[in-house]
């Protein structure tokens, strides 16, 4: 009988739908979490501190299969899980709607300005013309990462008459390929990052190509903080080289109160909140959860696969 640790918070929602032949137990702390790791076959370990996560992959040994909530999951021991053969289902897709619609209104606030009517209307000011005069049809967006989340922004920004042009590896259906992109930034008004957290991906937007973009072009972080050089980012925008840069993810997180991002007005910061932007993250991980459930216990595909060796 396969053994499954999961946190207490999943429970009201899988416990009276697990299997007889599953043994579930739950964990309410850390003390539990830690004491039950060693005997889970399947993990579900999450929390938002991530470093107990960790703690209690590497303590899991006779682990078969984690669960997960996170897309990203590079700060867990990656090579320990490969080297384990452990199969890891991530959270992909699940938030990909929430934050396709945060990209959107992100992109709106800027091109209209709102974060200055909102300050207006705080200062019971009576604007007399708007603080901003972009309109999103006819302007290009480049859009790095065309996975779940990618797939889900798309649309919402071509039905807003925004050309979206996607990079993919192979380079099909009028995509850019993974070594085109750079050389093309400069007929961007947009660029949009939405690729996995990966070596291949920390810092690929560097100095360089923040001076290859237009000095009036946006760029849009939905990623991972590390994939942009982020001294890079703020000198590109003191000097005003680029038009400003929309971020829901930085580095460090939390930022701190004394850093430079804050106090810069052609940066949003929205502490990593696109995620969260909905009530329903933890209803369709359960559901997904128990899919994948069935699927592990008469031999089927779990799905979506995260493969610790690629890091997404």
């Amino acid at each position: 009988m396969p053994t499954a640790v999961l946190s207490a918070l999943i429970r009201p929602m899988v416990e009276h739908r697990i299997p007889a032949g599953v043994d579930a137990r739950y964990f309410a702390s850390l003390d539990e979490m830690f004491a039950l790791a060693p005997e889970a076959e399947i993990g579900w370990f999450d929390l938002n501190d991530k470093e107990p996560m960790a703690e209690a992959v590497r303590r899991a040994t006779n682990l078969k299969w984690l669960n997960s909530i996170y897309a990203g999951l590079d700060f867990l021991p990656l090579d320990l899980l490969h080297q384990r053969g452990v199969k890891v289902t991530n959270g992909a897709g699940i938030n990909a709607i929430a934050i396709a619609e945060y990209v959107t209104m992100m992109m709106l606030v800027h091109a209209k300005g709102y974060r200055d009517v909102v300050r207006a209307q705080d200062r019971h000011e009576w604007l007399l013309d708007s603080p901003g005069k972009i309109e999103l049809p006819g302007t290009r967006a480049l859009l790095l990462g065309y996975g779940a989340i990618g797939q889900q922004i798309r649309p919402r920004l071509e039905g807003l008459g925004v050309e979206v042009v996607p990079v993919r590896r192979s380079g099909a259906d009028g995509a850019l390929g993974p070594d085109e992109w750079r050389a093309r930034l400069g007929e961007f008004d947009w660029v949009i990052l939405a690729v996995p957290a990966t070596p291949e991906t920390d810092g690929m937007i560097g100095a360089a190509e923040l001076a290859a973009m237009k000095s009036s072009a946006v760029l849009v972080n939905i990623a991972r903080g590390a994939v942009v050089d982020q001294k890079a980012l703020i000198a590109a925008l003191e000097a005003k080289a680029i038009g400003a840069a929309l971020l829901d993810v930085c580095e460090p997180e939390p930022l701190p109160s004394d850093h430079r991002l804050w106090d810069l007005e052609n940066a949003h910061v929205t502490m990593h909140l696109s995620g969260r932007a909905q009530n329903s993250m933890f209803v369709r991980s359960a559901e997904r959860f128990l899919a994948n459930l069935d699927a592990y216990l008469n031999g089927g595909e779990l799905s979506p696969l995260f493969d610790p060796a690629r890091g997404y």
